[in-house]
């Protein structure tokens, strides 16, 4: 009833009133006139300028006109010769306003989340390129009708609400406005409607234009209806060769036809670029320009005319499945970004934009028709009906990706940029400090900085040149730099734009809101570079309304910082070179006075802050000259004033405290304050924090570059830092750490590189570094600077850790990632290096230059070297590309650009002998121009092809046999393109160009689609696929990583992907209707082949299964096996008869499955060779075993495993977890049992006192466990060994904790197990190699049926409501099993359902049982989808993350899910049974998410009571964490080092350990319950070594951990204050020794370069350095005390180091004298390999503690052995043999007894003074370390992350 009084049409004038202004308003040249050709009144606008004359309704911007009719009608006519503007404000349903403007004066489409701007080119018949757009002198009265429901849904996917707005600028001629729900035709009549029975709506008297009598409406006037219907029979000029219909208004005007429909403009849907020479002269334009095209009458008559029908799309909501996902587009659509795209096997292609969350993604209309050429014609018949249409599809997902991550901080390239004023784009905290908002560019980034993760804010076209956020993080502010500056205001919780307005400012500065956001002040220079202060009331911006301007003060005052007082919103203060102003706000006006500075009245300010207490009344400023000033700002007066000097002074030798009095000064960049504390930033790269008084720095952070910006949080414990050089970071003040949240290029990035086995990217800049990135984390990982030369080209070694990169002075360096140091350098080129490419095998390496030559490489050795150089070969003056230089995925064929621009040459890798040379100019014979190569890329094998990018901008796919044309893609990009990559199943295409990026369906041999994606500010420089080929990375300006949605598709058998033959990768079906979470049941029957590949063809929709255990033809399984289809086949072996065949049609469950034949399988039988199933890709690794440093083999002929009584060493505990299995936490709340996985070890742990027993047997790492219902049995599996091929399955008796059984499996790995309801039962699920499900008896331990899997699976249950009922879930589809028993035989039926395209998921990663009938399943694009198991359908799906879900657990009506991502979320299902009975009518808000937490890592395994309010999860950082809902939170249980532990320390007391490992940490625990008392983190270092200081050092309570890092670093920690004390860098090579001398003063540390540093710990001096062992790694240093004048030298501390290549040398020293002397020096001959090829022997001594004048040495010479060598004879005195080589040892000082650890994971006790010798197992690794604790009474041992705790009997 509301909108009946607009029914059927509403005048808006006359309704509005607008001839008496009331209602409306007016501005500038505005009257009524008298039309000659309407003969009635109009109102003219006119004037020069278009936005200072103009017409609005309403009157004032926070009015509404509240129009609802979905058709608004304009009567206008431009005037010539100016331009005109139509503004439309529109709301949608979701209260989002939207700015629809349609301009003479745009020249482009342009699209944002809040405008779209619509160019309205008016072509008259003569070229004017100095007017393009301007309305010829003949312009016609037009009827511009716009369909607001579809304009908004086509090009935002937004829903239309109102009309709010409308402003009609000059210069034309306005009759009136309408708005209607019905579509109009204005050149009919109603009597002629009536007459001709016309299927048509006349247009009413009131709206109609006067036709005189005997002529047409057409002729007179024109009619542009936006978007176009595809029902009303649109015609439109014809476009040569089928382009495409133009983004913007077509009026075209045809004399005297009468063929032209009722609708004569055609308005197209694809924004593309207007050519900036547009020949008007031609009769039809075939230019890519979204122009509206009106001639004047006497130019269209010259034009010969042929009418032809155009088809158009459709706009109704049935037809629009692909624009009803997603929501506002963020984004500013850049010129570049829209082309067209033709493929030359089709007529011509359509491409339809709609805006979406993350990307702007255009998406293929469903009706294109080809086009003739302009002078032929056609039949009316033809022309009638529309012949010859095709269907253009496009792709799904719409969109197909998503921005994942950004790597990059933009907010350095804005600083200091324009002078006397810096745009500042700064870095903020969010009011709850866990977040930060800086800028990236275009991109606005919100990081959390416990997790890493981001969000982004979209929609600049330009770098953010200033951000601001109000007090309650409401609303955030940002501006662009590129003048004229647009404003953007965003909701910050949800990221949409609330408003988007022009800035009076030419370059908007800085912006500052005012505390409540009422209040948004910003401060630039207008186009004469004066100042200017602006002021906006934003009060009305997030209830709907908009930003209105309150003042704009021009001031000749320079102004460097303005901020808005956070006590009162009516007070501001500015600071800038020589001077500060306070300014208030009052009756709409800005006020400003300066302050009295006295003698600082010509200081340079830069920044300043409000004092936060309230009732305070300062103002602190700083400046480039150090100085701080202390403003009271009540008086106006200057209270104190500070300056910062130099840290040293120029006669000090030593660094002081940093002191405020006269001197030179250190140029203060930024300043922040907080209640107590003020954080200053300075250019000599210090973040200092002082307390308010200024009395001394608290704390202080060292920067690698000056400081830009600071800001402490708003709790005060953290404060945040960027500096020029690209970092962005946060200093947290009570653990005194400091974190780095982001680094950055700093100036264009040229290249990448990725990782083929790693999740690492290597980048190349501009700004003369190499870096390589962490692709999960985001983090980087190496920097490589080369000051001289600027890297160019990159590229990582396929196999090795090491990567290449090429230099534009014509070098091509090898970097090695280990070393972190340049391996070779190679100079055979003499110009720039243009291209660098690696063979996939990892045998070549080739490079290209400037100056045309090519080299190949020999890279399969560490020290590449040259093989040949051609000169001449490659292109010199071609483009740079990324893709200059390509090798085949075969590594067999070699491809570039040469000898000149249009050839491309194809060689041989090997020889470099040339196989095909094209010439790129000679394949389009009928162009007049010359086409050159730009980029190749080839594309995987088979078929062979080489896609080559070239400057006509067309891709052309070329043959490489042959050198044929295969395929072309035409009009990719509106510019060449410089890089494209090919996904490696071919399936998508990735083109980029200027700032776009495109992504097509490769496999689409007709109609190509593609979607569009913008973000970049600056033009993209490479694109490329991830090692995974799940995401997609784009560099530039920065670093971006987009998600791919698109679900892994299986070709069927005999099909190649991107092969002509392979069919299309998607289908868009009738069911896309439907909404994108919820879908309708399908059943589906396999055509003629096997769904699951070689097996045989079902029955009636079901699939096969074979008995996959076949035992070999010697065991006593059956002799022979026919199958006949269709008919049951029988096997009779052994007394038994086993039904094998197939279901009958009408069983669900399809087929049945023998047992296995032969009973209990042997794991030494042999076996019967057979063909294995192709490998799939399989991202989700169940268990990735640690890799063993050496085979074990022979580790069972030489160890001495002692008896159980006479065990000289017990195992006490375990530290650490291995978050490398799954499913390895097993806990019943009931009972109280807990027991986890540590290596081989299962770890059985009393929750409530800690103490843990160990099962040990298993051979390898366990990789999953599995508890029976009742509690009694835990079952454990591993992987196989040297010794056993088959893995290994143990069952432990839970109350006694020994073996019961063994079961040897028959896959190298097992995946899964599960016990079924009763216990009776237990399914083992492999994965390596044969994936095997296997079903074995409880009572009797035989195995009872067994199948072998086509492709992994990747979890299996049991159906607790249904013990005969289990379901698998794996690649692609559901597996629902139902157990037979016939007397002693059992049989599995087995039922497929694929998954739901709807759900988008490749596979199913994990499930979990629910609510009969309910199943539950994750998936690896973390949805989670709900299953009918007694309908085999799948009714509903939600995302439930963002990426894989590995562990979903269910009770009753809560969902525990935990994903890669780390997070753990709990969800409430209780309403899941009423939607499986509402069937496809089902909807996923019934679920809602209760609690979620984020862990360490992926959540890899987790166990919770029934209630679910309390459970234990398992990361695969190896944490364990105790899970409470109720309160939600997680409590570390069991936490080990992240990687490899390199050292163990411990307190001369014995109450503390200290350990240190790979992960850069320092953990220090409590011997007494080993738990983790202190932790200190370096992050991006690995800590390498490790020392505490002996008890001569001091009183217990200054006790001190001193370690060495990768990066040279030595950093010393207190243990009383949990600080560190002292930083310094001795070495420049990685540390990996160190040790305190004997009284604790002094520390001894030795690097990989063989280099010994001795440094004073008071001083933190480096006195000496020692080089007589250099190039060979120092791997043990070890210090002790001696009487001074002992063994004939002088001096109390006797120390040794030993190095790699068997050399130790023994000192004395004196170090408070300086002394130091060589007493001995020992080398051996390099010892024999060891057994595992890769692991070097390391060189061990140690001086014994028993007998003070013997050195204890291993790994030393040629054998086997521990030698005792006297330093007092010179000689050694007694050797011990070994069995292996030793890579540990140790002595205890409490008895006579030597650890030694091998690489065979055996760990041998040695008595020295009996000989005796004891052997245990039980580690997982190489046990690399082992230490005795000073007493002697426990031992150390750690095998990669794990740490082992032995207690030593007899001590």
């Amino acid at each position: 009833m509301a909108r009946a009084w607009q029914h059927p049409f509403l005048s808006v004038f006359r309704h509005f009133k607008v001839d008496e202004w009331k209602r409306s308003a007016k501005e500038g040249d505005v009257a009524t006139v008298m039309d000659k050709t309407l003969k009635c009144t109009v109102y003219r606008v006119r004037g020069s300028v278009s936005a200072s004359n103009y017409i609005q309704l309403p009157r004032t911007g926070t009015q509404s006109l509240g129009l609802t009719g979905r058709y608004l009608y304009v009567l206008f006519r431009p005037l010539p010769p100016r331009h005109f503007v139509i503004h439309l404000d529109v709301f949608t349903e979701d209260s989002q306003v939207i700015r629809v403007s349609f301009s003479s004066l745009f020249k482009e489409f342009k699209s944002t989340a809040t405008w779209l701007q619509f160019p309205f080119i008016c072509e008259a018949g003569t070229p004017r390129k100095d007017a393009a757009g301007v309305p010829p002198t003949g312009a016609r009265w037009t009827c511009l009708q716009l369909d607001l429901h579809d304009l908004l849904l086509v090009y935002l996917n937004r829903r239309y609400g109102h009309l709010k707005s409308i402003r009609l600028c000059a210069s034309l001629l306005v009759r009136n406005l309408y708005t209607s729900d019905l579509c109009f035709d204005p050149a009919v009549t109603a009597p002629e409607a009536r007459r001709a029975k016309l299927p048509v709506t006349p247009m009413p008297r009131e709206m109609a234009f006067p036709v005189p009598k005997g002529q047409s409406w057409h002729d007179r006037y024109v009619h542009i209806r936006f978007p176009s219907d595809s029902s009303k029979g649109v015609s439109t000029l014809g476009q040569k060769n089928g382009s495409l219909p133009e983004a913007g208004l077509s009026a075209l005007c045809s004399t005297g036809s009468a063929a032209l429909s009722s609708t004569a403009a055609f308005l197209g849907h694809v924004p593309r670029l207007l050519p900036h020479s547009a020949p008007f002269n031609k009769p039809t334009q075939d230019s890519m320009s979204p122009e509206v095209q009106m001639h004047d009458p006497a130019a269209s008559c010259r034009v010969p005319s042929a009418p032809r029908p155009l088809p158009e799309i459709s706009m109704s909501c049935e037809r629009l499945e692909v624009s009803s996902v997603g929501g506002p587009s963020g984004r500013g659509q850049e010129p570049s970004a829209w082309a067209e795209a033709t493929d030359k096997c089709v007529n011509s292609t359509n491409v339809h934009v709609s805006a979406h969350e993350l990307a702007v993604v255009p998406v293929a209309p469903e009706d294109v028709a080809p086009h003739e050429p302009p002078c032929r014609e056609q039949s009316g018949q033809q022309a009638a009906l529309g012949k010859n249409r095709f269907q253009q599809r496009s792709f799904l997902p719409d969109p197909i990706l998503r921005l994942k991550g950004v790597i990059g901080f933009g907010g350095h390239s804005t600083r200091w940029v324009r002078r006397p004023m810096r745009l500042l784009a700064c870095a903020l905290w969010t009011k709850d400090g866990a977040a930060v908002v800086y800028p990236c560019h275009a991109v606005i980034v919100m990081l959390h900085v416990d997790t890493r993760q981001q969000r982004f804010f979209l929609g600049h076209t330009d770098k953010v040149s200033a951000l601001a956020l109000d007090g309650s993080n409401s609303l955030l502010a940002s501006a662009q730099a590129r003048a004229p500056s647009m404003l953007r205001l965003w909701d910050f919780q949800t990221g949409a734009c609330l408003s988007l307005f022009r800035s009076p400012v030419h370059v908007v500065c800085s912006l500052s809101f005012s505390d409540s956001g009422a209040l948004l002040c910003g401060t630039g220079k207008d186009r004469h570079g004066r100042t200017v202060v602006v002021a906006w009331d934003t009060a009305q911006v997030g209830r709907g309304g908009e930003a209105v301007l309150l003042t704009k003060v021009h001031t000749d005052a320079d102004i460097q910082a303005f901020k808005v007082a956070f006590f009162d919103e009516t007070r501001m203060a500015s600071c800038g070179r020589g001077g500060v102003r306070l300014w208030r706000l009052r009756r709409g006006g800005l006020r400003s006075c300066a302050v009295d500075l006295g003698e600082h009245h010509a200081l340079e300010f830069t920044d300043l802050a409000f004092g936060q207490d309230l009732d305070s009344c300062t103002l602190y400023v700083c400046g480039r000259s150090g100085h701080i000033l202390e403003i009271d700002h009540q008086h106006m007066a200057v209270q104190r004033a500070r300056r910062l000097l130099p840290t040293q002074t120029p006669s000090g030798p030593l660094p002081k405290r940093q002191t405020f009095s006269s001197g030179p000064g250190i140029a203060i960049s930024s300043l922040s304050v907080s209640q107590v504390t003020c954080a200053v930033g300075s250019e000599d790269g210090y973040l200092r924090l002082w307390p308010l008084d200024f009395s001394s720095v608290l704390l202080e952070a060292e920067h690698e570059g000056p400081i830009s910006s600071v800001c402490v949080s708003p709790d005060g414990l953290r404060v945040l830092s960027t500096t020029s050089s690209g970092h962005l970071g946060f200093l947290d003040v009570p653990s005194r750490e400091y974190s780095v949240l982001m680094r950055s290029h700093t100036a264009l990035v040229l290249a990448l590189a990725t990782k083929c086995r790693q999740e690492h990217l290597a980048t190349v800049s501009q700004d003369h570094t190499v870096r390589v990135w962490d692709l999960v984390t985001l983090q980087q990982l190496y920097d490589f600077t080369s000051p001289k030369e600027a890297p160019r080209a990159v590229a990582f070694h396929p196999t090795q850790p090491t990567f290449f990169c090429g230099f534009s002075g014509g070098a091509v360096c090898s970097f090695s990632l280990e070393a972190t140091e340049v391996l070779v350098e190679h100079r055979c080129h003499r110009g720039a290096v243009t291209g660098l490419a690696t063979s996939p095998d990892g045998s070549f390496l080739f490079s290209s230059c400037s100056r045309g030559s090519l080299a190949q490489y020999d890279c399969a050795a560490t020290q590449c070297r040259v093989l040949r150089v051609a000169a001449n070969v490659v292109c010199q003056d071609s483009l740079m590309s990324p893709n200059a230089l390509v090798v085949s995925g075969d590594s067999r064929l070699l491809a570039f650009v040469g000898p000149s621009k249009y050839t491309v040459t194809i060689m041989d890798t090997a020889s470099l002998d040339e196989l095909l040379r094209v010439d790129i100019s000679a394949l389009d014979g009928t162009s007049s121009r010359l086409d050159s190569a730009v980029a190749v890329c080839f594309g995987p094998a088979p078929p062979g092809h080489l896609l080559v990018s070239t400057s006509s901008n067309t891709v052309v796919v070329l043959d490489t046999t042959s050198g044929r044309m295969v395929r072309e893609l035409s009009g990719v990009h509106p510019t060449a393109c410089p890089s494209l990559a090919l996904s490696r199943d071919g399936r998508f295409l990735l083109t980029a160009a200027d700032r776009a990026i495109k992504v097509w369906d490769y496999l689409m041999q007709a109609n190509l689609g593609c979607q569009v994606y913008i973000g970049h500010s600056e033009p993209v420089q490479a694109v490329a696929f991830s090692p995974n080929q799940q995401q997609l990375l784009s560099v530039g300006d920065a670093i971006f990583l987009w998600d791919i949605l698109a679900p892994n598709e299986r070709l069927p058998p005999g099909s190649v992907r991107g092969s002509p033959g392979a069919p299309p990768a998607c289908e868009a079906g009738p069911e896309h209707n439907l909404a994108p979470s919820v879908f309708r049941p399908r059943y589906e029957a396999t055509g003629g082949h096997s769904v699951w590949g070689r097996w045989a063809p079902p029955v009636a929709g079901a699939f096969s299964v074979s008995d996959d255990e076949g035992p070999s033809e010697e065991s006593h399984g059956p002799k022979g096996l026919r199958q006949a289809s269709g008919s049951a086949l029988l096997v009779k072996e052994a007394d038994r008869v086993v039904d094998a065949a197939c279901g009958a049609a009408g069983d669900s469950w399809g087929l049945s499955m023998p047992p296995h034949p032969c009973g209990q399988p042997s794991a030494q039988s042999p076996r019967r060779a057979r063909a294995q199933p192709a490998a799939h890709p399989d991202s989700c690794e169940p268990f990735m075993s640690q890799g063993k440093a050496s085979s074990l083999a022979k580790v069972g002929q030489s160890v001495s495993s002692p008896p159980a009584s006479s065990e000289r060493l017990h195992l006490k505990a375990v530290v650490g977890y291995s978050g490398n299995g799954r499913a390895n936490v097993v806990w019943r709340p009931d009972t109280g049992f807990f027991a986890y996985t540590c290596g081989r070890l299962v770890v059985v742990e009393d929750l409530h006192s800690g103490a843990q027993q160990h099962w040990l047997g298993h051979p390898e790492e366990i990789s999953t466990l599995a508890l029976s219902h009742d509690a009694q049995v835990l079952a454990s599996a591993s992987g196989h060994s040297s010794t056993a091929s088959c893995g290994q399955i143990r069952l432990w008796e839970v109350p006694g904790g020994s073996c019961r059984q063994l079961i040897s499996h028959r896959d190298p790995t097992v995946r899964a197990l599960a016990f079924s309801p009763d216990d009776r039962l237990l399914i083992t699920l492999g994965y390596d190699g044969d994936c095997t499900l296997a079903l074995w008896s409880m009572s009797t331990y035989e195995l009872l049926s067994s199948t072998r899997l086509p492709e992994p699976v990747h979890g299996v249950a049991f159906n607790p409501w249904h013990a005969g009922e289990l379901a698998c879930v794996g690649q692609g589809a559901i597996t629902l099993w139902l157990l037979q028993q016939r007397g002693a035989d059992v049989s599995l039926q087995v039922h497929r359902e694929r998954i739901p395209e709807e759900v988008r998921a490749g596979k199913l990663t994990s499930l979990c049982y629910g609510a009969m009938p309910l199943l539950y399943c994750g998936s690896d694009t973390g949805q989670v989808c709900v299953w009918d198991t007694h309908a085999c359908r799948c009714f509903l799906a939600w995302e439930a993350d963002n990426s894989e879900i590995g562990v979903l657990l269910c009770s009753g009506v809560r969902l525990v899910s935990g994903s890669d991502s780390g997070r753990l979320r709990l969800w409430a299902v209780e309403a899941m049974l009423e939607l499986r009975r509402k069937g496809s009518g089902a909807r996923s808000s019934s679920v809602f998410m209760e609690r979620e937490l984020t862990l360490d890592g992926a959540i890899v395994s987790a166990v919770f009571h029934d209630s679910m309010d309390m459970g234990v999860a398992g990361s695969v950082a190896g944490t364990l964490w105790y899970i409470n809902w109720a309160e939600g939170t997680s409590t570390h249980l069991i936490s080990g080092h992240r990687s490899k532990v390199n050292e163990v320390a411990f307190s001369p007391s014995e109450s503390h350990c200290a350990t240190c490992s790979d992960d850069g940490s320092v953990r220090v625990w409590s011997l007494a319950s080993m738990e983790l008392v202190i932790q200190f983190q370096v992050l991006n270092q690995s800590c390498l070594c490790l020392a505490w200081s002996p008890p001569s050092c001091g009183r217990p309570e200054q006790q001190q951990v001193a370690a060495g890092y990768s990066d040279g670093t030595l950093r010393v920690f207190s243990i009383s204050r949990t600080a560190m004390e002292l930083k310094m860098r001795p070495h420049l090579a990685a540390l990996t020794a160190i040790a305190f001398s004997a009284d604790g003063q002094t520390i001894l540390s030795g690097d990989k370069d063989g280099l010994v540093a001795v440094s004073r710990l008071c001083t933190g001096m480096t006195l000496r350095v020692l080089s007589d062992q250099r190039g060979a790694p120092i791997s043990t240093i070890q210090s002790t005390s001696k009487e001074d004048g002992d063994f004939g030298v002088e001096g109390t501390d006797l120390w040794l180091a030993a190095s790699g290549d068997q050399r130790v040398s023994i000192w004395a020293s004196d170090w408070p004298q300086g002394h130091c002397e060589l007493m001995d020096w020992l080398s051996f001959p390099a010892p024999a390999l060891m057994e595992a090829p890769g692991c070097p022997v390391p060189s061990l001594a140690a001086f014994c503690p028993w007998d003070g004048a013997l050195l204890v040495c291993a790994g030393l010479g040629v054998h086997r052995e521990v030698i005792f060598y006297s330093l007092r004879h010179k000689q050694v005195v007694e050797k011990i043999p070994l069995p292996f080589f030793a890579v540990s040892l140790s002595l205890s000082p409490g008895a006579r007894l030597m650890a030694i650890g091998f690489a065979e994971c055996v760990l041998r006790l040695v008595d020295c003074t009996s000989g005796a010798v004891q052997d245990f197992a039980g580690h997982n690794d190489s046990v690399r370390l082992c230490r005795f604790t000073p007493a002697g009474r426990l031992l150390f041992t750690a095998a990669h992350r794990e740490i082992l705790v032995w207690d030593v009997t007899g001590c």
